[in-house]
């Protein structure tokens, strides 16, 4: 995990005072809870009689494996949905070389409410549903790369691997998928066991994306290319057994839904990431697990058991059922969804969600000493009973 600076109000108050003047100072610094993935402080930028609160974002997780989008490429992916309109904080500035904080950036400070059972005892959660649904037809509707000639998805193939796909059923090395926009776009399958290059090819090889569209970038993101050769290529390079996760990766291979055209995937849309002040949805949160790919993605994110946060009959992150999401996303503009197809990308978002758990498990043996941490551990095994109930249809 990166190094945090002794005294982080010196350390903010050098880098805003480098884009701001010497007479810039910063004010009444408090760090909000550790997320997963970066650290995240508030601060006053105090500019003569001019005061604006402002956040800033490191990243914590480093190594290999890390699943997330480098800082550089969210302050990019957050500048540009900014400027299209989509609900986000506005992007200020970026970390570099010559200040003592990140790899990270700085953004503005939006006011509201994000802790799920706060947000679930609301009386507006229909309305809140609805501002939900237009905020994805918004960013599931720009304009998104194109996609090279070819993507280069490698696989770490496991000596661990106990149920679920046998080297007789799994394609061969260097085959060739066919395309099926959003689901299964054209990528090469290369079994590369080794090491060293693993972290670069999980997070994304920019020469894969460059083209002159500002998200270039995410078409070399494994999930942009084929979501199910990612999710097994990212619980490979964890190196553990897990045999309730083979069973359902191979269901997700052989049950897929019908291609979709690629569109810009927030990737974790879910309840606990969603900025909601007085009047409703302010900002939608954490774009660090953005991709392209079938926005039905997000839809199914959301109504994933595991962000229900108990309210397993209203299927939409609690706020709602799933017929009241396909309701309203298509009122808003979107297509009318199979809710098949949403159930679909839920499985996944199990499998998905427990891939995260052991990798967070894996970064408390590792030096990221937290309760919450190491609870992950623990976590893999309910996403995983959550996943073989889900699959047996004794849970929707």
């Amino acid at each position: 995990m990166p190094a945090s600076p002794s005294d982080p109000a010196s350390a903010l108050t050098a880098a805003v005072r480098r884009r701001f003047g010497q007479a810039a100072c910063v004010e009444h610094v408090v760090q909000a809870t550790l997320g997963g993935s970066n650290r995240t402080l508030l601060f006053d930028l105090v500019e003569g009689s001019s005061r604006k609160r402002l956040v800033s974002r490191e990243e914590t997780f480093d190594g290999e494996a890390n699943p997330f989008l480098t800082p550089a490429q969210q302050y990019r992916l957050m500048a540009h949905v900014h400027a299209a309109g989509v609900p986000v904080p506005e992007p200020i500035f970026e970390y570099d070389a010559a200040d003592t904080l990140g790899p990270g950036f700085v953004t503005a400070f939006v006011a509201g409410e994000t802790l799920p059972r706060r947000l679930l005892e609301r009386d507006d959660r229909a309305a809140l549903l609805r501002q939900l649904a237009q905020a994805l037809v918004r960013l599931h509707g720009l304009d998104v790369p194109a996609l090279p000639p070819s993507s280069v998805i490698p696989t770490h193939t496991s000596s661990q691997r106990t149920l679920g796909s046998p080297e007789a059923e799994a394609p061969p090395p260097h085959t060739v998928i066919p395309a099926q926009a959003g689901i299964h776009n054209p990528c090469v399958l290369e079994r590369d066991a080794t090491s060293e290059n693993m972290d670069s090819r999980l997070r994304g090889n920019d020469e894969l994306g460059a083209t002159s569209h500002p998200l270039a970038f995410l078409n070399a993101i494994p999930e942009s290319a084929d979501p199910v050769a990612a999710m097994r290529l990212r619980i490979d390079a964890l190196d553990e057994p897990h045999p309730a996760l083979e069973l359902g990766l191979r269901w997700l291979e052989t049950h897929r839904p019908p291609a979709r055209p690629r569109a810009l995937v927030h990737g974790d849309f879910r309840n606990g990431n969603f900025m909601v002040g007085e009047t409703g949805l302010a900002a939608l949160l954490d774009w660090e697990c953005t991709h392209l790919g079938s926005g039905v993605e997000d839809l199914g994110w959301l109504c994933t058991r595991s962000w229900r946060f108990g309210q397993d009959t209203r299927h939409a992150g609690g706020f709602g059922t799933r017929d009241e999401l396909i309701t309203a996303y298509a009122d808003a503009g979107g297509p009318r969804l199979d809710p098949d197809e949403i159930r679909w990308w839920e499985r996944y978002g199990l499998v998905r969600w427990a891939m995260y758990n052991i990798l967070q498990a894996h970064g408390f043996e590792r030096g990221r000493r937290s309760p919450a941490y190491a609870v992950c551990g623990r976590n893999t095994a309910l996403m995983e009973y959550d996943l073989l109930m889900t699959l047996g249809g004794r849970y929707d």
